[in-house]
Parts: structure tokens; C-alpha cells; sequence
């Protein structure tokens, strides 16, 4: 997916043996690209409310379907395989003269992404590789010149979304391995790894008319909604050149939207993958992710994450104002494997009935939910409640505004709420109506009115603040994951701190912890109500081994909302990641 390599050229003769269709090396020649605009370009100026609007319709879709395919689905070990296996790339090209998806159907593909309530298809029209999807006359090396199956199937998706009324979109790697342009990082005869490549000297230019080309090409024959590029760290791709690329994209189409990954810091709107930033960016982003382990189709790769576990996924990023991007790898047949089919009805079917909690939604207004997450219109609520209350009792924390109504969306069934000291109390059935997430409607009077509130204690006073809950002052500090855990990182600036709100309801003496990973030693405080205690963060090895620290003890003796805060000791300091900070009652 997102990584790098690149792609050297060949050159031979083609050839047709008793009316059957060989592909051969000089299918794969590049062409001389066609002239295109000149370097320098103006990008259209447009007001905040212009960008809105051109963006409406994707930060509306919430939910979109991500498609890996090419001819790396004939080894089916993954989109990476060129360079991952080390493949020459003469033996490499050889898979397209196998490929013939005879059972891609475009209409059973845009119908799957339909009906799992996914509103726009992004498709590798180009991936690393350098293997062409779509009828170019840029090179010779695509799926209609060097494949049996003489079809191109952007065309075809373009028009089956259009008639089931899925926005199409494209991929476009900057990087390209097979490029007689690029070279690869160690173009070793027998076993090359392609993966970053570089600009052969005096090739930069030439590689710029190339890709301006087979833009213009993919805008011009399927008009696409957006550009999704990826590649863009080769080494020799600067600054400049994503946003002369950019530029010539809304040249070409001014209302095309474009990811942030063409390298020139004007995309659109940002790109992490294969993880949710733990508190959302504050502006348009999007989560890639795939369903099992690989971009591309891998035979081995059964590791497939639970519908439950992706529906999470969704209302979790719709609740930071994010979309969420979910990847299938289809076949060298051209079909989706069916677990991955199966995955994406299971949340089309949850769509039916909650799509309304989720497409054209804004972010969350509360900062920590623990039953669950929001999402919200003007004027309403969506609850998203994963944790069910077994008593019955669901507390909206902060809440100030008078509800008008309150329901289940699924049923329909009314619910009574009530205003507190401490938010909304709604009453609930007993048992979750959807064991998944249950959608718990609020409509309420005038203009939004959450207070700020802390970190709640459980009943026994204990309470842990995760990373993702802090409130980070500065601006390089950071939430990141590390081995799979989610924790303050980049932590590199010792003025720089993070604080957590605690709602103290159970005064009361309590031993302090920390959840640190650090490969060396290093020094902070922790402040709690007017007390103090020093912490040393042991050596665990790396940045993603994590250890409890015990800090000491601190007593909690006011009601209320006081501010627990981390800060670096500046003349002990190295950086370390923080996982989390534990309060527990203590004798």
C-alpha cells in the first residue's frame, strides 16, 4: 500500500500465434507522453466556504471502500511483492501475461460497496509496482496492451458507481518501480529491492511529464471525485513538485479533491493509516485500513477483523470528524474474497438502520464518553453506546440544554431524560437493543451547552487517564501508538506537558502509577491537587516495551474537578512514551 519502490523498462516485440492473444515484453514500452501544462501553475483560489462546499460531499460519506488490484494478485502475496520478494522485474512482468480476471463483475462490486453503506470506491489505477489499471497510451505496460484480458476496468467500475450511486475515485503511486525514470534502491540482477527509488539523472523532468500525463488521462476518461496519491517519499520528489501536481489537478478539474500524500503539504486533507488518531485532527482526515493484514490480495492472509471490531472503527472515527477508508483485495479472478464481502454486509446491515448517527455528522462535543462515543447534526445527538449500563441509568456528562426528545433509532422507542448537577440521565431498557452499538437519539432546545467535565472515578475511586484523554500543551508532543499501544510520544521538548481533568467523587488517599516505555532513564513530576511527586522512568529496552511505575501517594480530599498534570524534570530530561497515569485507593 503506502510504501515505496520502483519499476525498470523493457522493450520487445509483440506477437500473435494462431489468432491466440500473447502479451509480450514491448507491450510494456513506455510511450512518449503527450505535452501537458506548463510547470508552473496557480492553484484556484477559493474561500473557506468554497472548500466546504467542494468537500461537502466526501466529509458527508463518512464511509468509503479502498480496492488493491493489479497483477500482484497472480503470486497473491500482497501489493508488495515486486520488491517484499524480490522479484527481477523481467520475471515480475511475466504475471501480466496470466492475468485474466474473467469473473470481475464492476456492478457486483459497486452493489457490495452499496450495500455496505460505503459512499465512495477509491481503485488503484497505478500502484508501486508501476503496473498500469486503465487504458493508458502512456506506456504499453497496462491492463488493456499487456494482459490476455484486454479490458479496462476503471472504465467499467467508473460507470457501474455511477448507476449505483457510489462516488468513484482513483489511487495514483508518485513512486514507481518499473520506471525507466526511477531507479530502484538496490538494483541487484538477481534479487532487487525497489523500494525507495530515486530519479535517474536528468529524469526528473521527463518522469513529470509522464505522470501529468496519465493524470489528465485518468480525470478526462473517468472524472474521478479525488486523486489519492501515495509513494510521494521516493527519494528526488520535493516540495515543489506535489504542489505543482496538485495545482495541475485543480487546473484540470477545480472541484477535484486531493489527498495530502502528493507531498506538497496542499492536499486536501490528511491520510493516517492503519490507525485512529486518538482525539481526530480538527479538519478533514481519513482513516486507510485494511480488513485483514494486506493491501493486495494475499492467499495466506486470513486474519480478519471482526465486523464488530470494524463497526467500532466507523462510529469511533465519525466521532472525531473522520472518514474511514476500508480496503478489499480482490482476486486475479476479479472476485472479492467473501469474508471480506461478509464483513461489509454485517456493517452495511447496522447502516441501514443508524446510517442516519453516522453520514453527515460532525465530531463529537464530548470529550470522554465511557459507555461509548457521539456524533451529531444541528439540534441532535447521536449516542453511540458500545458498554451497555446494567443499571438501567445512562449518564450524558456536561450536558446542559433542555431534550426534547429522546429514542432508540433503530425501534423508535421513547425514553425518558432527565437534567442534572451532572448532565442528562436517560433511562434505558435492561438489555442493549443492539449487542453491537445501540443509537440512542437526543434532540434538544437551543444552541449546544456541554460543560467541561473530568475523568470520572469508578466506584471504589479508581481511575486510570490514557494517553488519548490528555490535553497536550505544546506543539510537538503527541498521541501516537506504539506496539499497538496508544501513548503520549515525541516527547522531545521538556517545557511541553499534558494535563487530564479528574471528576473526584470518592475523597480519599490514593497510589499513583505510570505506564512508561523508555530505552534510557529520565525524570518528570506529577501534580495532583496541590501535591507533588517525582517520577524516574526505568530502562525498558525500546520505546514500545511499557512498564508500571509506582510514583507514591497522594491524597484526594475535595469533591470535584481538580487537574492531574505530567511535566518533564528540564536538566533530567530524555524523551519517553506515556501510556497512562493510574490512580488506585491505597491503605
Amino acid at each position: 500500500m503506502r510504501y515505496r519502490s520502483l519499476k525498470s523498462l523493457r522493450i520487445a516485440v509483440a506477437a500473435v500465434f494462431c489468432g491466440v492473444f500473447c502479451c509480450c515484453l514491448a507491450a510494456h514500452a513506455q510511450v512518449a507522453p503527450a505535452p501537458v501544462a506548463p510547470a508552473v501553475i496557480n492553484v484556484p483560489k477559493e474561500t473557506a466556504k468554497q472548500y466546504d462546499a467542494r468537500m461537502k460531499w466526501w466529509t458527508d460519506a463518512r464511509f468509503g471502500m479502498f480496492i488493491h488490484w493489479g497483477i500482484y494478485s497472480v503470486p497473491a502475496h500482497g501489493e508488495w511483492y515486486l520488491t517484499s520478494g524480490h522479484v527481477p522485474l523481467d520475471q515480475y512482468e511475466q504475471y501480466a501475461k496470466q492475468f485474466d480476471p474473467v469473473k470481475f463483475n464492476a456492478d457486483e462490486w459497486a452493489q457490495i460497496a452499496h450495500d455496505a453503506g460505503q459512499k465512495y470506491m477509491v481503485i488503484t489505477s497505478k500502484h508501486h509496482d508501476g503496473f498500469c489499471m486503465f487504458d493508458t497510451k502512456q506506456t504499453d505496460y497496462n491492463v488493456v496492451k499487456a494482459t490476455p484480458w484486454r479490458t479496462d476496468p476503471l472504465a467499467l467500475l467508473s460507470a457501474a458507481c455511477k448507476r449505483h450511486g457510489i462516488k468513484f475515485c482513483v489511487y495514483y503511486s508518485i513512486m514507481d518501480w518499473h520506471s525507466p525514470d526511477q531507479t530502484a534502491a538496490s538494483p541487484d540482477p538477481v534479487k532487487p529491492t525497489y523500494n525507495p527509488t530515486h530519479f535517474e539523472p536528468a529524469q526528473h523532468d521527463k518522469y513529470m511529464l509522464y505522470m501529468k500525463a496519465q493524470l489528465k488521462e485518468l480525470v478526462t476518461q473517468y472524472h474521478p471525485g479525488e486523486i489519492w496519491f501515495d509513494g510521494g517519499w521516493m527519494n528526488g520528489w520535493s516540495g515543489d513538485d506535489g504542489k505543482e501536481i496538485y495545482a495541475y489537478l485543480r487546473t484540470l478539474d477545480p472541484k477535484i479533491i486531493v489527498n495530502n500524500r502528493e507531498g506538497g503539504g496542499m492536499g486536501d486533507y490528511d491520510t493516517p493509516e492503519q490507525n485512529i488518531p486518538a482525539t481526530g485532527l480538527g479538519h478533514p482526515w481519513e482513516t486507510c485500513m485494511t480488513i485483514n493484514g494486506n493491501w493486495g490480495y494475499n492467499a495466506d492472509d486470513h486474519s480478519f477483523k471482526s465486523s464488530t471490531d470494524l463497526l467500532h472503527n466507523l462510529i469511533d472515527i465519525a466521532s472525531k470528524g473522520g472518514n474511514y477508508l476500508l480496503n478489499v483485495g480482490p482476486t486475479d479472478q476479479g472476485v472479492i474474497p467473501d469474508q471480506e464481502v461478509q464483513c461489509l454486509k454485517q456493517m452495511g446491515d447496522w447502516l441501514k438502520v443508524n446510517g442516519d448517527a453516522i453520514y453527515g455528522t460532525t465530531a463529537s462535543p464530548f470529550r470522554n464518553l465511557p459507555w461509548g462515543r457521539a456524533t451529531q447534526k444541528p439540534g441532535t445527538l447521536f449516542l453511540h453506546v458500545f458498554n451497555w449500563p446494567a443499571n438501567g441509568s445512562l449518564l450524558v456528562p456536561g450536558l446542559n440544554n433542555k431534550i426534547q426528545s429522546a429514542s432508540i433509532l433503530a425501534t423508535g422507542m421513547k425514553l425518558n431524560a432527565a437534567n442534572g448537577a451532572d448532565g442528562v440521565t436517560i433511562t434505558v431498557p435492561t438489555n442493549a437493543p443492539d449487542p453491537v452499538s445501540t443509537t440512542i437519539v437526543l434532540a434538544y432546545k437551543g444552541a449546544l451547552n456541554v460543560a467541561p467535565t473530568g475523568m470520572a472515578q469508578a466506584t471504589d475511586g479508581t481511575v486510570t487517564l490514557n494517553a488519548e484523554d490528555c490535553t497536550i500543551h505544546g506543539t510537538k508532543l503527541m498521541v501516537q501508538n506504539s506496539g499497538g499501544v496508544e501513548n503520549l510520544g515525541y516527547w522531545i521538548d521538556p517545557t511541553e506537558w499534558a494535563g487530564w481533568p479528574i471528576k473526584v467523587s470518592v475523597p480519599g488517599k490514593y497510589a499513583v502509577s505510570a505506564n512508561i516505555a523508555c530505552p534510557g532513564t529520565t525524570a518528570f513530576t506529577v501534580t495532583v491537587a496541590g501535591q507533588s511527586l517525582k517520577g524516574m522512568a526505568p530502562n525498558t529496552g525500546d520505546y514500545t516495551k511499557f512498564q508500571s511505575v509506582d510514583l507514591g501517594t497522594i491524597e484526594l480530599l475535595q469533591k470535584g474537578v481538580t487537574m492531574l498534570a505530567v511535566k518533564p524534570i528540564a536538566k533530567s530530561w530524555a524523551p519517553m512514551n506515556l501510556a497512562s497515569i493510574s490512580l488506585k485507593p491505597a491503605p
